[in-house]
């Protein structure tokens, strides 16, 4: 019996590493779990570009909208795990999830493979035009002031830009009406026309709407200003230091998929990063690239644990 098992052993290996050593030898299918045109969409776009000409097959981004992104990586995670289904991950996917949707039927830090962090993107603290504020402290004494009339917007539940108002709003101690949209796209539709007063969200998201002066950026929630925005005065700057967060994408595949594979798809993730023209992309977005020791995979397993420990207790019980 033991000989038998032994051999079994021997040709699963022998199975697995024929399949990396020719892998891919089709083309990848890349979930990405919310509406294209969004950041975690660009995000993929970009990377997945380069990626797909390193591994000689192409990275087909396919959108599954829906619960937070939950339901895209729900269903990238069922594929086979053979390195042909690779999904997008983000801190709402992988960070919030278990704290918004109890009936989550994944565990982020334990049913993936961790392949690597591919960019991270800065919240900025954004308002309509017209809010008679010159500066964080003035806009949000301005919301404590008007806390009972005043209006957030965010992208759906699960969403940064509902994440990170929960955490905003928490450190200036209000409680204002949050107004729900099925996207990044319309909320700041409704930001530039006045309809809406504020919101958090990702520097991808609003940097354009902010250098064209269609909306006002109060703060960057990161200790240094962005290059990006140079002009946007740091949460740290302006006495809020508590108010810091960093949105963040990152590859994943389903768990069971093969190391050797994993390590291809990493190896072509870092190769996408020290791309110049494709850093360049990412850096003229705003988005912040991971340092080398922050490209592993087990670097982003440890990000993925540290995450579901900061978000759970400040969402369990905040109103959604």
């Amino acid at each position: 019996m033991k000989i038998i098992a032994t051999t079994f052993a021997l040709a699963s290996l022998f199975v697995g590493t024929a399949q990396a050593q020719t892998y891919p030898s089709k083309p990848i299918t890349m979930v990405v779990p919310f509406a294209a045109g969004g950041p975690t969409d660009i995000i993929a776009r970009i990377v997945g570009e380069h990626m797909s000409r390193t591994l000689g097959q192409q990275i087909v981004v396919e959108n599954i909208a829906g619960a937070g992104g939950t339901t895209g990586i729900l269903r990238a995670n069922q594929a086979t795990a053979d390195g042909y289904t690779i999904m997008m991950g983000h801190m709402g996917t992988h960070g919030a999830a278990p704290a918004l949707y109890p009936g989550l039927k994944y565990d982020p830090a334990k049913d993936f493979e961790p392949v690597g962090l591919a960019a991270s993107t800065p919240i900025l603290v954004v308002a309509k035009k017209t809010i008679p504020a010159n500066n964080l402290k003035e806009f949000n004494a301005w919301l404590k002031t008007n806390e009972s009339k005043v209006n957030q917007a965010h992208a759906g539940v699960g969403a940064v830009s509902h994440m990170t108002g929960i955490l905003y709003n928490a450190n200036v101690g209000i409680k204002p009406a949050a107004v729900p949209y099925t996207g990044t796209g319309p909320a700041l539709n409704d930001l530039i026309s006045g309809q809406i007063d504020y919101m958090t969200d990702q520097i991808v998201n609003v940097v354009e709407q902010i250098r064209g002066g269609a909306i006002r950026a109060y703060a960057i929630a990161t200790p240094e200003r962005s290059p990006a925005l140079p002009d946007v005065p740091t949460t740290v700057e302006q006495g809020m230091p508590e108010f810091q967060v960093t949105a963040w994408n990152a590859v994943f595949a389903p768990k069971g998929t093969p190391k050797d594979i994993v390590t291809k798809l990493n190896g072509a993730l870092i190769k996408a990063l020290d791309d110049e023209p494709t850093r360049k992309r990412l850096l003229d977005l705003g988005a912040v690239i991971p340092d080398a020791a922050g490209r592993t995979p087990d670097a982003l397993q440890k990000l993925v644990v540290s995450e579901l420990e900061r978000w759970t207790p400040v969402l369990k019980n905040a109103p959604k």
